[in-house]
């Protein structure tokens, strides 16, 4: 495989908060939509490293040791990674 695939498969891996598993460790890429000074406000910035623990109505995440709760739309405009 040559090197000039390998962003197109990164990009492929990202996926929203909405759509990570519970218990899954991921890091922030990107954030993208109408609210991502609100969600950088919250201290969702890119390349923070977060869990996430539950999947109702608002999301439940945790953040820099801190336990936050954000709505799924919000949650719709946070791309992440996978951490490994």
């Amino acid at each position: 495989m040559s090197a000039a695939h390998a962003p197109s498969q990164t990009a492929q891996r990202a996926v929203t908060l909405n759509q990570v598993a519970l218990n899954c460790d991921v890091r922030i890429r990107s954030l993208s939509g109408p609210a991502c000074d609100r969600l950088r406000d919250l201290g969702f910035c890119e390349q923070m490293q977060l869990r996430k623990l539950s999947n109702g109505r608002n999301l439940v995440c945790t953040l820099c040791g801190a336990k936050m709760a954000i709505s799924r739309e919000l949650a719709e405009q946070v791309l992440v990674d996978p951490v490994r």
